[in-house]
């Protein structure tokens, strides 16, 4: 079903996939895709594929500058959009992910779940997921984790349909596009050190 909606997909979406590309192309040059490595299922590393939203500028000691100061008018309508969650498509084409599940996070991560979080790889990773239309990007980090871990308990097609149908609703009101005072998610710093 995620190969047959997502090729699919790729048709009907190829004029808006065409018009993201060529405006990331101009207001932050090439390349248009952000590539990063992520891990899949039982934490297995994959090419995970975006649309960039931000600037590669450095700041005097050569090292990224803060995310609010790399994110211009283009990456925060891109993100809110939530088009720059497309070239996913092509992820779950390649099996790496589904439509529905937990969101493929960092690796650097894995070394900081607890055992119950650690969990949320106990199935493909997707492009939506239970975290995702429940507040998104507004819910603290153990909140997140735990409605990951939530959704590998109650996995069903119904619960699937009610994410996607959810996920629609959600992208148009623009809501929990990044945490609150921050310009995306601040960094998960392990069940030790993150109380939130």
């Amino acid at each position: 079903m995620d190969l047959a909606l997502c090729c699919a997909a790729m048709v009907i979406l190829s004029p808006l996939l065409m018009v993201a590309a060529f405006g990331t192309w101009v207001a932050l040059g090439a390349p248009v895709l952000f590539v990063q490595t992520r891990p899949g299922l039982r934490g297995k590393p994959f090419k995970l594929y975006k649309f960039r939203t931000m600037s590669d500028s450095l700041g005097p000691d050569g090292k990224p500058l803060a995310d609010e100061l790399r994110l211009n008018a283009w990456g925060r309508f891109v993100r809110g959009s939530s088009l720059d969650e497309l070239p996913e498509l092509i992820n779950v084409i390649l099996g790496h992910m589904s439509l529905v599940g937990p969101r493929p996070l960092l690796m650097s991560y894995l070394d900081r779940y607890d055992a119950e979080q650690l969990r949320r790889h106990d199935v493909l990773p997707g492009i939506t997921g239970w975290a995702q239309v429940n507040g998104r990007n507004e819910v603290p980090w153990k909140r997140r984790l735990a409605m990951d871990v939530w959704y590998v308990d109650h996995l069903s097609l119904a619960l699937d349909v009610r994410i996607l149908l959810r996920t629609v609703g959600e992208v148009f009101r623009h809501r929990g596009i990044h945490a609150e005072g921050a310009a995306t998610m601040p960094e998960f710093q392990g069940v030790t050190n993150d109380h939130r």
